[in-house]
């Protein structure tokens, strides 16, 4: 449904994509996982016709970004970071604006809106102004907006920033069953959790570049399958807990990391016993102490060196 080959934008000798190249399948829900700043908002509107490319090639449907941009705005749905309502009209009147934007009217707009109303749990407030509504309505209403022509392709642009963790919860529900019924999405977000929650597959993308593309269990075992223990002792100590730990079940191996030990191990939680019966032997203290399990922050920091919220 979508394939993006080499793409290029720039602002001045700033390149905010630089050369990515993915492809997302019909009815795939496709996350674009990055920092703010990453280039994840420039690529959407690169895709949604909004911004034109200095270089590389898009199509959606079959339809060329750049060569055919009324083919594609007619296949997409777009509901950007920023909330897109008229303020001062009710949510009914919002979605039918919008609707009448696409070309669509009488009976069959006004039995759309009433749908997706019900959709997005506004229905009973069709008639109240967008201006006194909730962060959550509000996405929940933009997010309506986007879905009134009924695209083949939805762009979530950060949906979910600025809402409270239970308007998260139904606003991530209400995505999750878009994708189930089979609508093909983009969803950008530097939230983990939404990437592991909600997406088939995930492109990492760091200062403009693709770094990495595939299936988040694919991605994860990028980096391996064991557990890593670091553990903070004194720094003429590390050369005996060293020989230590690589006498206990289960450690590959033991490595100073940054002043710390690591312990690459199947199961973090096997070693503590241990160490800590070793610790107590040698009548130290622990200073610190973390068990970090494969997962795509440690894939993201494995690959760029920084955190996602950085």
């Amino acid at each position: 449904m979508i394939i993006v080959e080499n793409l290029v934008k720039r602002y001045g000798s700033h390149r905010a994509v630089d050369g990515i190249t993915f492809e997302v399948a019909k009815g795939e829900l496709f996350g674009l996982l990055g920092p703010n700043g990453a280039g994840k908002t420039t690529t959407i509107g690169v895709l949604s016709t909004l911004l034109p490319a200095d270089g590389g090639r898009a199509s959606i449907g079959g339809h060329d970004v750049a060569g055919d941009p009324g083919g594609v705005r007619r296949l997409i749905g777009v509901v950007p970071q920023e909330i897109a309502l008229y303020q001062d009209l009710n949510a009914r009147d919002n979605l039918l604006f919008w609707g009448r934007i696409h070309g669509l009217g009488g009976k069959a707009l006004g039995t759309r809106v009433e749908r997706l109303l019900e959709l997005v749990a506004l229905g009973e407030h069709a008639r109240q102004k967008v201006e006194t509504f909730s962060g959550g309505m509000k996405r929940r209403l933009n997010l309506a907006a986007g879905l009134i022509h009924n695209p083949e392709v939805l762009f979530l642009d950060e949906p979910t920033v600025g809402i409270d963790a239970q308007a998260r919860t139904k606003l991530l529900a209400l995505i999750g069953d878009l994708a189930a019924d089979g609508l093909t999405i983009i969803y950008t977000t530097h939230y983990l959790e939404e990437a592991e929650q909600l997406c088939h597959r995930i492109g990492v993308i760091d200062q403009g570049r693709m770094v990495a593309v595939g299936d988040k269990e694919d991605l994860i075992s990028q980096i391996g399958d064991e557990d890593r223990v670091r553990v903070q002792v004194p720094s003429e100590r590390h050369r005996a807990l060293t020989s230590a730990a690589e006498t206990w079940p289960g450690v590959d191996s033991v490595s100073e990391r940054r002043g710390k030990l690591e312990i690459r191990v199947a199961d973090g939680g096997a070693v503590l016993p241990p160490l800590q019966a070793w610790l107590a032997a040698e009548g130290l203290d622990l200073a610190q102490l973390e068990v970090i399990r494969p997962n795509l922050e440690t894939l993201y920091l494995n690959l760029t060196g920084r955190g996602l919220r950085e």
